[in-house]
């Protein structure tokens, strides 16, 4: 005969056995970490693809004494005939009021009315130099400096992927932490009911509907406590996002609640949310070993 009691019913008094305070509020400690953890990482990785896709296929090139006469042309118009005529390389000179300003902010106003003659810039983009452009552009103007940005990109996508690392790190660190708070909670409500799941599984309720039972409510109170920690740490990514929209070229300044959530990528939008859900299969998962395992040592 069909048990006539509710699927949902708490026949182990496990609401009074598991805590609906302590359990949910640890979790929500170690979501907002985890957000927090999952935000650098994707920010690490847009910094690493917005440097690989910008400045570190820009090549540099100062020519000294750029009036200076080289053969029929000025040394500039020398090294820009250079530039010109190697293929796949799209090349654009600074002017004098670009390069001023760049170096405004350690010559102050006088960066543009300076006694000695400032160098020529040139900005090359495009497809990899040849290994001979450094040799060919010495040749036409000696004393010309070449610099590459690549260099720098590598250390930044060192420290890009250190810091994913490090994120990936703390991620599984919480998961860690997370089932053993989920198993310690677990073992208490398991000796607080100890005398109750004795009696009913001397009356022949199975090992699976016992951990069923407990899974359940750990399961609730988990994915509880991650939402609220989720909830926690929006306001806080919000903000970061917003303070560093100015320095995303790609982002429309922040006018709006609608450009704010614009803000945070949207590939954090969808990583986010899954972040209850993997607490919760956690909990699901740690809480029926963790009284299927209780459960053998049973008489």
């Amino acid at each position: 005969m069909p048990s006539l009691r509710p699927r949902g019913a708490d026949d182990l008094g496990l609401r009074r056995a598991l805590s609906d305070r302590l359990l949910p509020l640890l979790v929500m400690a170690m979501i907002f970490l985890a957000a927090l953890a999952l935000s650098g990482a994707v920010a690490a990785a847009r910094l690493a693809q917005h440097w690989q896709g910008g400045a570190a296929a820009l090549l540099t090139v100062q020519v000294p004494q750029p009036d200076a006469p080289a053969g029929r042309f000025s040394r500039a118009q020398a090294v820009a005939a250079v530039l010109g005529a190697t293929p796949g390389l799209i090349t654009r000179q600074l002017g004098a009021e670009e390069f001023s300003a760049i170096l405004k902010p350690w010559l102050g106003d006088s960066a543009g009315s300076l006694s000695w003659s400032l160098p020529a810039v040139f900005e090359v983009r495009g497809a990899a130099p040849p290994p001979d452009l450094g040799a060919r552009l010495a040749q036409a103007a000696p004393g010309t400096l070449m610099e590459r940005n690549g260099v720098w990109f590598d250390r930044l996508a060192l420290l890009a992927r250190s810091v994913q690392a490090s994120a990936a790190l703390a991620l599984l660190v919480v998961a860690l932490v997370a089932a053993s708070v989920v198993a310690v909670a677990t073992r208490a409500g398991l000796a607080a009911r100890r005398d109750a799941i004795e009696i009913v599984h001397g009356l022949g309720a199975t090992d699976r509907m016992i951990a069923r039972q407990f899974s359940r409510r750990v399961t609730f109170l988990v994915f509880f406590g991650a939402v609220l920690g989720l909830g926690l740490a929006l306001p806080l990514l919000l903000g970061l996002a917003s303070l560093t929209a100015p320095f995303q070229p790609d982002l429309p300044p922040v006018a709006s609640p609608a450009d704010l959530l614009r803000a945070l990528p949207p590939v954090l939008w969808a990583l986010l949310p899954a972040l209850p859900v993997a607490a919760a299969a956690i909990g699901w998962v740690t809480a029926q070993v963790t009284v299927r395992l209780w459960l053998l040592g049973l008489p």
